[in-house]
C-alpha cells in the first residue's frame, strides 16, 4: 500500500541540507579553536568558514560560476584545495578534484568529460593548466605561478563579504569522483548532497564512534578521492585535520605529528599501514592518542594485519567500499581484529554498514547462500547517482535497483563477507577458475616475503597461468624455485604459478595502493612477462 503524502499538490520537498553547513557549523559552535594544521601553519574554524565564504563569491562574482557548474582542481593537498570543496558547494557547483599525478593530457580529459567551466591549480602543474585551458573559462592558481589569478589575492578582495549557502535538493551533485579507471578512461561517480550527508553520518556510526572536538586526524592520502572523504567526517564533528609538511609520504613527519597534536584517527590503505608499522619511527613517537587506524581500498593480507595488532594494539578498522559507494558497504571494528588466529575470521572485510545491504548474487542477480561465490551487490542511501554522461557504464553497473561492484565474494552464515578479488583479476587455468588473492595469502606467509601480486597470463595449454611477482624482505634473497617448491602442497597444483619474479619494490597508485593493472604494464615495460610454455 502506497501513501500519498502530496495532498494532491506539489511533491513533498526533497531539499537537504548544502554540505557547506558541516564548516559552518563547526566555525559557529567553535570560533577561534584550530581547525586545520599545515606543516607550522594553523586556521581556526572561523578563519577556514570565512576564506570558504570568501572564494565563494569571487567564483560567483567574478567567474560566474552558478549551482550545477563544475570546477575541476588540479593540486596536492592543502588548504586552499579544501576550502575550494566548500566554496564550491556553497554556491551549488560541483567539486571536481583530479588525481593530482595525472600527467597534462589526463587531466585535460578530465576537464573536458566533466564539462568542467573551471580550474584551480596548484602553481607546480603549469603544463597541466596549458593543457586545460581550451576546455575551461578560467583559472585560478594556488601559490606561485605564471598562470591564473591567485586564489589567496581572491580570497582577500572578497574578505567580509556574507554568502548564504544556495538551496539544494537530495539529488543535486556536489562532488565527482573520478573512478581510478582500472579499465579504460576513468568515470564520473556523481556523488549528491543527500547521499553524502548520509555518507558522513555513517562513517561517524561505524568507522570512528565518539570522534568529536577533543580529536585530531592526520591526512596520509590525496585530498581528491576517500582521504577527503574521511575529512568531510572530521569537519562535521569538529575535528582538527592536520596536513604533513611534505608531499612525499614519511613515516617519522606521520608519527611525530600523532604525538604532536594527540591524532586519534587517520585514513589509509594497507600498503601504507605496513610502511608505518614496519618504520623505525613508530616506536620513537607516542601514539597513545591513536585509536582508529581506518584501512580501506584492499584487504589487508593477514600477516601484515598481525604485525599492525602486534605493534598498535587494538586500534584498526577496515572497510570496504567503492568510490561509487563512498566506502560504505562493509565495516570490520576493533572488536573484530585478532592477532590470534582463533579468535579471528581471517579473510573477512567485516559486515553489511548500518543503514546498507549486500548481497552475493549470481549472473542472474540471484541471492546466492553462504560460501558459495558471487558478485557482490548493494543497495542503500550511500550509493551513488551514477557515472556522469555515461549510459552504457550506469546500465553495466545497476540490476534490478543494485549496484554491481565488480568484485568477487563469499558471506558466512553470520553475514560477514569476504573477498576473493576483482572479476577482473581472476583468470581461468585448465577450466578452474583461480582467485589471486588466496595464492597472495599463502606466498606472505613465506618469511622472506615482503609484498607479493599473482595475476594470470595466456598460455596456449592452460588458458592461463599465474605469475607471481614478488618483494623480498631486507637482507633476504629467496630463489624462485625454493618458493615454488615451498609453496607446492599449501595451494592445490592448478593454482600454483609458473613463473615467479622478484622485484625491489611493487609500483603504487597515487594512492598507496598495488593495482593488477600497473603491475601488469610493468611486467611488460620490463619484459618480464613469460614466454608460453608448450
Amino acid at each position: 500500500m502506497s501513501i500519498d503524502l502530496s495532498g494532491g499538490n506539489a511533491p513533498v520537498s526533497t531539499r537537504v541540507m548544502n554540505l557547506s553547513h558541516f564548516l559552518t557549523e563547526s566555525a559557529r559552535r567553535l570560533g577561534d579553536a584550530t581547525g586545520f594544521v599545515w606543516g607550522e601553519r594553523t586556521w581556526s574554524w572561523a578563519e577556514m568558514e570565512a576564506r570558504a565564504a570568501a572564494f565563494a563569491r569571487a567564483l560567483r562574482e567574478e567567474y560566474g560560476v552558478r549551482k550545477g557548474d563544475r570546477v575541476l582542481v588540479q593540486s596536492a593537498n592543502c588548504n586552499q584545495m579544501f576550502e575550494s570543496m566548500f566554496a564550491c558547494w556553497r554556491i551549488g557547483a560541483i567539486w571536481v578534484p583530479a588525481n593530482y599525478r595525472q600527467s597534462a593530457e589526463e587531466v585535460a580529459w578530465l576537464a573536458q568529460s566533466s564539462r568542467a567551466c573551471g580550474l584551480i591549480c596548484g602553481g607546480a602543474f603549469a603544463g597541466h593548466a596549458e593543457a586545460c585551458a581550451p576546455h575551461v573559462e578560467f583559472t585560478v592558481s594556488i601559490g606561485e605561478s605564471g598562470f591564473g589569478e591567485d586564489f589567496d589575492a581572491l580570497v582577500a578582495r572578497h574578505a567580509g563579504q556574507p554568502l548564504a549557502p544556495v538551496a539544494v535538493d537530495r539529488d543535486d551533485p556536489a562532488w565527482f569522483f573520478f573512478t581510478s579507471g582500472t579499465t579504460g578512461r576513468p568515470k564520473a561517480a556523481v556523488l549528491t548532497h543527500g547521499q553524502m550527508a548520509f555518507v558522513v553520518t555513517n562513517h561517524l556510526c561505524d568507522l570512528m564512534p565518539d570522534t568529536g572536538p577533543d580529536d585530531a586526524s592526520v591526512v596520509v592520502a590525496p585530498l581528491s578521492h576517500g582521504a577527503g572523504i574521511h575529512q568531510l567526517a572530521q569537519v562535521a564533528h569538529g575535528v582538527k585535520t592536520v596536513l604533513p609538511a611534505g608531499e612525499k609520504f614519511d613515516p617519522v613527519e606521520i608519527w611525530s605529528l600523532v604525538e604532536r597534536w594527540k591524532v586519534s584517527n587517520l585514513f589509509t590503505v594497507p600498503t601504507i599501514v605496513k610502511l608505518l608499522v614496519e618504520h623505525p619511527s613508530v616506536d620513537v613517537h607516542d601514539r597513545s592518542s591513536l585509536r582508529y587506524m581506518i584501512y580501506a581500498g584492499a584487504p589487508m593480507y593477514r600477516a601484515d594485519q598481525v604485525r599492525a595488532l602486534d605493534k598498535l594494539g587494538p586500534v584498526l578498522v577496515q572497510y570496504f567500499g567503492l568510490g561509487e559507494v563512498t566506502g560504505n558497504i562493509t565495516v570490520l571494528p576493533p572488536t573484530h581484529h585478532h592477532a590470534d588466529d582463533r579468535h579471528m575470521r581471517i579473510g573477512t572485510c567485516g559486515f553489511a554498514r548500518t543503514g546498507m545491504q549486500v548481497q552475493v548474487q549470481d549472473a542472474e542477480g540471484r541471492d546466492l547462500p553462504p560460501g558459495e561465490t558471487g558478485e557482490i551487490a548493494v543497495i542503500g542511501p550511500a550509493v551513488f547517482a551514477g557515472y556522469f554522461d555515461n549510459p552504457e557504464a550506469n546500465a553495466k553497473s545497476f540490476r534490478d535497483g543494485w549496484f554491481l561492484t565488480g568484485d568477487l565474494g563469499h558471506m558466512d552464515e553470520q553475514g560477514f563477507l569476504y573477498l576473493t578479488g576483482r572479476q577482473s583479476d581472476m583468470y581461468i587455468s585448465g577450466g578452474s577458475n583461480v582467485y589471486p588473492r588466496e595464492i597472495e595469502e599463502k606466498i606472505l606467509e613465506h618469511p622472506d616475503i615482503s609484498e607479493v601480486a599473482v595475476l594470470g597470463v595466456p598460455d596456449p595449454k592452460w588458458g592461463e597461468v599465474g605469475v607471481a611477482v614478488c618483494v623480498a624482505r631486507a637482507d633476504a634473497e629467496p630463489d624462485a624455485d625454493a618458493l615454488l617448491s615451498w609453496l607446492d602442497g599449501r595451494v592445490a597444483r592448478y593454482k600454483m604459478p609458473r613463473f615467479v619474479v622478484f622485484w625491489s619494490e611493487m609500483p603504487k597508485s597515487a594512492y598507496g595502493k598495488i593495482t593488477k593493472k600497473m603491475i601488469r604494464a610493468e611486467l611488460e615495460a620490463r619484459g618480464h612477462l613469460p614466454a608460453p610454455v608448450e
